[in-house]
This record gives C-alpha cells, structure tokens and sequence, in this order.
C-alpha cells in the first residue's frame, strides 16, 4: 500500500523545470520555418526572439512585434558595443538578435525560439560558452532533410526559385548540413506532425535535465 499522503502539494514536483533557449538551424527548404510555427502554436509558453533589422517595415509590419527597427547608425553601435548574440547582412540590410532580448524573455519564465542559420547557431553557442545562465538553457537542433534529393524536390515544389537557384541552395545545403554535429540534436524531417511530435519530445527530455530541474522537498 502507498504511503503517500492523497493531500500533498505536487506543485513543485509538476512545474516546469528551467526556461529553455532552443534554437533550431536548418537548410533552406528543410522545413524550418514551418516547424517554429508550429512549436509555437503547440507551447504557449515559448515565445520567439524578436530579430532586429535595418531594413524598412513592410505593410502590416508593427515595432517590437515582427522586427525592432534599427537605422543603420543605431544598429552599428549596438554591434560595436557587443550587444548582439548573432548578425548578419542580408541583401544588404542588417540583421541581429539581442541579447537582452533573449535574456529578458528567459528570465520571464518564458522558453525562447530562436530560428537562426548555421553561423548564427556557432556565434550563438560562442555566446554560450562564456555566459552560465545562457550555457544553461541552450539546446540545439539541426533540422535535416531525409536526402539532398529530398530537398531538391521540396524546393521545386515551392515553385518559387529559378533551376540555377535552387542549384545554388543546395550547394549551400550541403555545406550546412556538414555542419550537424556541432548541434545538439539531429531531426531528420518527415512529415509535419512528425517533426513537430519529435520536437516536443525533445523539450519535454530537456526540461527534466537534472542541472535545470529543482527537486522537491520531503
């Protein structure tokens, strides 16, 4: 017969464990996107890192919502000042992500998503390495394709690029999907529901981690 008392408070054991940083990189096509949308439909406690940018709002684009917009000067000092986690420059525009941005949201209680390529996830594992309250929340996962060939065909069927585009989206896939072992998962995409099943497997494991987990009291 169990000994436990039907009244105890289970609250501490039930609660969830340490906010965690997930970042998930993937090559164009994989995938990705659609994967951080539905993560964030299915968890209501994670929230994405709003990314700044120089670029100019697009219609319907709100501040603090889509983007923090920068102009050029403001976002150089930023950098300067070695504010940002990641950067990079897109046809010409900048791009970064906060690190107060990320911080503010963890400290919150919030898990954090951040949808970032390859060398945004080794800058941010760079980040990582010298920050302890970053160093514990982080996990990564690289999302793959089941094949090159795969990828090809899920590009074509976006009918969006050009042949000698998509050529030149997988040369570049290539050379990102070289890069998996640096991260801490490997997901190899299947169907939607598939990866996203995956994934939350993966948080619900990393949650129950014991150095982000507090035991309760007897």
């Amino acid at each position: 017969m169990s000994s436990e008392n039907p009244n105890t408070d289970f609250s501490a054991r039930n609660a969830p464990g340490h906010p965690l940083l997930v970042l998930i990189s993937a090559p164009s096509g994989a995938g990705k996107t659609t994967l951080c949308q539905q993560l964030l439909a299915a968890r209501p406690e994670m929230t994405r890192a709003i990314t700044c940018t120089t670029r100019a709002p697009r219609t319907g684009e709100q501040e603090g919502v889509d983007y923090y917009f920068f102009d050029a000067a403001s976002f150089l000092k930023r950098l300067q000042a070695g504010n940002f986690l990641e950067h990079a420059t897109v046809y010409g525009h900048s791009y970064g992500t906060l690190k107060s941005e990320v911080l503010g949201k963890l400290r919150s209680g919030r898990d954090v998503l951040l949808n970032v390529d390859v060398q945004g996830a080794a800058s941010i594992r760079a980040a990582a390495a010298e920050d302890p309250e970053l160093q514990r929340s982080l996990i990564s996962v690289f999302l793959s394709p089941a094949s090159i060939g795969v990828l090809e065909e899920r590009l074509r069927r976006r009918g969006t690029d050009a042949p000698a585009v998509i050529q030149k989206r997988l040369s570049v896939a290539r050379q990102e999907i070289a890069q998996w072992k640096n991260f801490d998962y490997l997901l190899i995409s299947g169907t939607i529901p598939e990866d996203l099943r995956r994934m939350q497997a993966i948080l619900e494991a990393e949650k129950l981690r014991t150095q982000r987990s507090t035991a309760p009291e007897f």
